[in-house]
């Protein structure tokens, strides 16, 4: 995958029309003023449009390099595609969804609610009801029942989700423009679900608040006056750092509060650190997206997208897998378990796993963990192999025990 991101930034850094628009404007602007210059002075159209020969020309020739550039980014990243995903099928007939085929037109309609396309999402939706797909059985997976399948998709509240998606997003655009009142406002009418949740939006966003307001006119470009500036953010914090009285909490208004002390020269005092606002915005935006989605009972990150994502990145492993069986004449021997381990991003990992220490495979459904009244843990199938239907002796400390009295661990 490295080089095809590699090549995906260079396409991101020079297979873009900017350039080639900005010299478009220029070949205008010259002929625009040479129109001028004639309808000022039609004796000197012949002058004029000489003149203008070699610079229109040098003009278009810029353009038609800037195209060229943009067309080698797109060939290189075309031939990088190519190379990384070959078009090749995988040697499997199996297909987990094929039985819930309206599961899969859900995760798509809630994808595009929480993008924001909601246009598309209506109409996905209604194309999706009027012409139902018909589910069809898996081996390994229960019989699919249409009535319930197409209710899941039925059910969907898709207005309801676009109107309070359509107000995350208006609040995003706000904190975009440096403008924190909707979204302080959105965290203190669910106050309760957040501090219910463990969560510190809402003290975040009153002290983002506090620090836009204290760096004043040299920051957020407005007049420092009793809104506004130090005095601004003194008043600010006497109306709302009350509200934050939690303990976790104090230790922070302490500091944010004994700065105003140091604000002839906050840059070499020892809060400096509080008030660089450099990432804070896209971090808070970031918490905001999580806590409101997470309201909704939703994950931050759209399902379908990481599957996706997950899906591109072990492609090209299960390619080459598939090669290699297609070689050595052997077939996959597991249904419901990838043949080879694949490495995904630490962001893309959401369950706990245990590899047993004596097997050193990693435990499955079929295999789970299992405590030993001793406290150690291995898999199910090597304890089985330790105890040969009798006593026997735990393989980190002399403690002895029966498979009876083995826990399945859950992770």
């Amino acid at each position: 995958m490295d080089p095809l991101l590699l090549e995906l930034a260079k396409l991101q850094k020079d297979g873009n029309l900017k350039q080639s628009i900005e010299d478009v404007d220029k070949i205008i602007e010259q002929l625009e003023k040479a129109r001028e210059t004639i309808v000022a002075d039609p004796n000197s159209a012949s002058f004029t449009l000489a003149k203008l020969q070699n610079p229109l020309k040098h003009g278009f020739d810029k353009v038609n390099d800037d195209l060229k550039k943009v067309h080698r980014g797109h060939n290189a990243y075309s031939k990088a595609l190519d190379k990384n995903f070959p078009v090749k099928a995988l040697p499997t007939d199996y297909d987990a969804l094929a039985s819930h085929p309206s599961l899969i037109n859900r995760a798509i309609a809630m994808h595009l609610l929480r993008e924001g396309q909601f246009s598309v999402a209506s109409t996905f939706l209604t194309e999706a009801l009027s012409n139902p797909p018909s589910p069809s059985p898996t081996p390994g997976t229960p019989n699919p029942n249409p009535n319930n399948d197409s209710t899941s998709l039925s059910t969907l509240k898709s207005q309801e989700l676009q109107e309070k998606f359509s107000n995350m997003y208006q609040i995003l655009y706000e904190l975009k423009s440096r403008n924190l009142h909707p979204a302080i406002e959105w965290a203190r009418q669910n106050s309760t679900e957040l501090e219910n949740r463990g969560s510190n939006l809402e003290f975040e966003l009153s002290k983002l608040q506090y620090i836009w307001l204290f760096l004043g006119s040299s920051v957020n470009g407005l007049p420092d006056d009793e809104n506004n500036g130090f005095f601004g953010a003194l008043r600010y914090a006497r109306n709302n750092f009350p509200r934050h009285k939690h303990v976790r909490y104090l230790k922070d208004c302490q500091q944010l509060t004994t700065a105003i002390l140091y604000r002839s020269n906050l840059k070499d005092s020892p809060y400096h650190r509080l008030f660089n606002t450099e990432t804070a915005w896209d971090e808070i935006a970031t918490s905001f997206t999580r806590e409101f989605c997470s309201l909704l009972g939703l994950s931050p990150s759209s399902p379908l997208y990481l599957a996706t994502t997950a899906g591109a990145i072990a492609l090209p492993t299960l390619l080459k897998l598939a090669t290699i069986q297609k070689e050595k004449r052997t077939e996959w021997t597991t249904q419901n378990e990838l043949p080879v381990e694949i490495a995904l991003p630490r962001s893309f990992i959401f369950h706990a796993i245990f590899v047993c220490p004596v097997s050193k495979e990693q435990t499955t459904e079929a295999n789970p963990p299992m405590m030993m009244p001793c406290g150690h843990v291995v898999a199910r199938e090597s304890l089985g192999r330790l105890s040969k239907g009798g006593r026997f002796k735990c393989p980190y400390c002399p403690s002895e025990s029966l498979m009876k009295d083995a826990r399945e661990v859950v992770l």
